[in-house]
Formats: structure tokens, C-alpha cells, sequence
């Protein structure tokens, strides 16, 4: 055998596995709408972040919460002392010190730990919201490439059509049975959709790059979505979807649990008027370096202290101010919820009646698509007849694809209107998890 027989008897099965490893990875991967937003929640950067933010809401929670918790502090030292043992603002020197400190009763604290507390579960809406939007934005895009590929096929198909048009008028202008203008108006058809058709190819690659985004799919792996109308068929009544809204809706969430964050923080000012109570303990280990021996009569090395320590407000004119200020709070706060609350009613009827509108002219675009087909089909059978021309076959073929494209376009924005619809009502994760 020769040398280059040789060589290709050893790289050839190399080459080969290299190719099927290759063309196994460009094989389109085939997506429902289901499992494309189940990937986009998997890999939602915004919605990893709305999650770190609530963590990071709850820790703060849990700092405020420390002061009603055992709080135990230890340290040592040494001081030189000349005269009376003293350390400004930490009490008699000592060698060793042992502090325990827990709060038991002081209402100003617990309201704004409670308040914070609130805080932290209106993180927990931003999650939700967030974890919406991620649905919304696949579907969307899902739906619309889903479209945009249907769209392609149709153009495709009049793209034939206007080719085979173009073709019978430049025979019938060369044998002078139509004028030359009939041939310039057969080519600026083809090009229109020529040009459509372009349009729609590079639709389909900004479609495509923002699923790949979405989902976590790899950017060399083709995907092929699902050409069939999903169903967003629910169970909730028209006379339902304006008190759903109200109770799902993210902000208006927000803003429920911003007014009880202000109502804890308005009852613990009222309760400011009366004392705190605190538990404290020390421990503490003196040296006679610090002339402990010389200023008091008698010496004892290990000391300890335990008690309760009653802080009572005789006069806090602060107190008052800020009863004051947590009232207007409240205030603020309840009439921001009813406001939401109004907004979000109206909004989701308007969102109502838009659908129904677009459910109307999906319906008008669905027969006049209907009213196309049976259009083609006649002018066929006057073809095989001899009462029409392929050129009027190809035009009403042309007339059944615009059709198409119409209801196409109106079934998108219905299929919007019911996204829409869907997430107003919190049916969202329900129709499509």
C-alpha cells in the first residue's frame, strides 16, 4: 500500500467522526413554547438578579431582627493608671470584660425590623415580576419567529408566483399583446416581495439571536419552533379579570406591602411613649495595677453584673414629631394603594376590550382568508375550463398569500392581547409552566 493510501486509511475515520460531530451539533433543536420558557426562567439573567436583591433584603431583615437576640461581647487589655482607675465612656479598666446585651421591650426597633421585614416580601413581588417579564419576552419571541418562519414559506410561494406572472407578460409583451407597462408593473411586484422577503429573512435572524438569549440555547445550535397555535384558553370569566388584576398585580402588591410596612412603623411610634427594656450582664476581671485597692475599701478581682435596664421617656418632644411624620407616611401610602388599585382597573379593562377587538378582526381576517382560498380554488377550475389564464391563477394565488399574511399578523396581536391578559390576571405561569 502506498504512502498516501496509508495516510488516508489513518485519518480518514478521524475526518469522518469530526463531520458527524459537526453536523450533529448544527441539527436544529426543536422547541414547544413550554420548554423554551422553562429554559428562559433557567437562564433569566434579570430574574438571578431580582433573586439576590430579595436575599440581600432579607439579611438586612435579619440585622434589624439581632438586637432582639442574645448579643454576647468579650475583650481584654491593659491600662496604666495614675490616680482614680477610670476609662472615659467604657467603664473601670479591666483586665478582662465579658458584655451580654438583649433587647426586650423597645417598640421603635421593632417596628422598623417588622418594616424592613415588609421590605424584604416586596423583594419578593420584584422576583415575580420579574419572572413574568421572562415569560412574556419568550413567548413573544417565540410566537413572532414562529410567524416570521410562516411568513418566509408564504413569500417563498409568491415569489413563484410573481416569477411565473412576470414571465407570461414579457411572452405576451413580445408578441404585442400587452403594453410594456404591464411588464414594469409585473417586475416591481416581484421585487416587492423580493424585498419582503428579506425583510423577513433578517427578521428571522434578530428573532432567532434573541431567543438564543433568552433560553441559553448556543448560538451554533439552529432552532426550530413550533408553527401551531398554542392555546391560551383559561377558565377565568370577563366579569373575573379586573378583580384578578387587582389582586395580582405587581404593584399594586408593592404598594400593600409598603402601607404595612408604614402602619408597623406608625404603631411603633405610638408605643415610643412608653420605656424600653433591655437585659443586660458583665463580666469583668480588675488588677490592682489600676489602684483599685487604694480608691475603694475593699478589692475583688472577678466582678458580675446582671439586670434589667428600664429606660423611661419623661419628656421626648422627638416622640410627637415622629408619630406625626409615620401618620403622614400612612397617609401617603393608602391613598398610593388606592390610586394603583383604580389604574390597574381600568387598565385591565381597556386590556379586555382590546382583545375582544383584536378577537373580532382576527375572526374578519380569518374569512377573508377563507373567502381567498375559495377564490383560488374557482379560478383553478376556470383554468382547467379554459376560462382563465394562468396568469389569473398565479394572481389569485398572490391574493390568497397577502390573505394570509393579514391573518397572520392579526392571529400575532391576538395572541398578544391573551399574553397580556394572561399576566394581568396572574394566569401566566399557570397556562404556560
Amino acid at each position: 500500500m502506498s504512502k498516501p493510501s496509508r495516510w488516508m486509511c489513518a485519518f480518514l475515520p478521524a475526518l469522518l467522526l469530526a463531520a458527524g460531530a459537526t453536523a450533529f451539533a448544527q441539527s436544529p433543536q426543536k422547541l414547544t413554547l413550554r420548554e423554551a420558557v422553562t429554559l428562559a426562567l433557567q437562564n433569566s439573567r434579570d430574574l438571578k438578579l431580582a433573586r439576590l436583591q430579595y436575599n440581600v433584603a432579607m439579611s438586612e431583615a435579619r440585622v434589624d431582627r439581632a438586637s432582639f437576640l442574645p448579643n454576647l461581647y468579650t475583650g481584654g487589655g491593659y491600662v496604666y493608671t495614675y490616680g482614680f482607675p477610670s476609662v472615659p465612656g467604657a467603664g473601670p479598666p479591666a483586665v478582662f470584660q465579658l458584655d451580654y446585651t438583649e433587647s426586650l421591650f423597645n417598640p421603635l426597633l421593632k417596628g422598623e425590623q417588622r418594616a424592613a421585614e415588609e421590605g424584604a416580601r416586596s423583594r419578593q413581588v420584584e422576583v415575580d415580576r420579574m419572572r413574568d417579564d421572562a415569560i412574556v419576552r419568550t413567548a413573544t419571541a417565540y410566537l413572532e419567529l414562529a410567524e416570521v418562519r410562516h411568513l418566509i414559506q408564504l413569500t417563498d410561494t409568491d415569489q413563484a408566483s410573481a416569477d411565473k406572472i412576470l414571465e407570461v407578460t414579457r411572452e405576451r409583451v413580445a408578441a404585442n399583446q400587452e403594453l410594456p407597462i404591464e411588464e414594469t408593473k409585473a417586475e416591481l411586484t416581484s421585487a416587492r416581495i423580493r424585498e419582503r422577503l428579506i425583510k423577513l429573512q433578517d427578521r428571522d435572524e434578530a428573532l432567532s439571536q434573541q431567543l438564543h438569549d433568552l433560553t441559553g440555547v448556543p448560538d451554533n445550535q439552529p432552532l426550530d419552533v413550533e408553527t401551531e397555535e398554542p392555546s391560551f384558553e383559561t377558565s377565568v370569566q370577563q366579569s373575573q379579570i379586573a378583580d384578578l388584576a387587582v389582586q395580582n398585580d405587581r404593584g399594586v402588591q408593592e404598594a400593600e406591602s409598603e402601607r404595612a410596612a408604614r402602619q408597623q412603623l406608625l404603631h411603633a411610634a405610638h408605643l415610643s411613649y412608653w420605656p424600653t427594656i433591655d437585659f443586660v450582664g458583665q463580666y469583668s476581671v480588675f488588677s490592682k495595677s489600676n489602684n483599685y485597692d487604694q480608691f475603694y475599701k475593699t478589692f475583688q478581682r472577678n466582678n458580675f453584673n446582671v439586670g434589667i435596664e428600664v429606660t423611661i421617656p419623661l419628656f421626648a418632644a422627638k416622640t410627637s414629631a415622629n408619630v406625626a411624620f409615620a401618620k403622614s407616611q400612612l397617609q401617603e401610602a393608602e391613598q398610593s394603594l388606592s390610586n394603583k388599585r383604580q389604574q390597574v382597573r381600568l387598565e385591565s379593562q381597556q386590556t379586555s376590550r382590546q382583545t375582544r377587538e383584536l378577537n373580532a378582526t382576527r375572526e374578519v381576517a380569518r374569512l377573508d382568508l377563507k373567502l381567498a382560498q375559495q377564490t383560488l380554488e374557482l379560478t383553478q377550475a376556470k383554468l382547467e375550463d379554459g376560462k382563465a389564464t394562468l396568469r389569473d391563477v398565479e394572481q389569485a394565488r398572490l391574493d390568497e398569500s397577502d390573505k394570509w399574511m393579514q391573518f397572520l399578523d392579526a392571529d400575532l396581536a391576538w395572541q398578544k392581547g391573551q399574553l397580556k391578559v394572561l399576566q394581568t390576571t396572574g394566569q401566566l405561569s399557570k397556562v404556560l409552566q
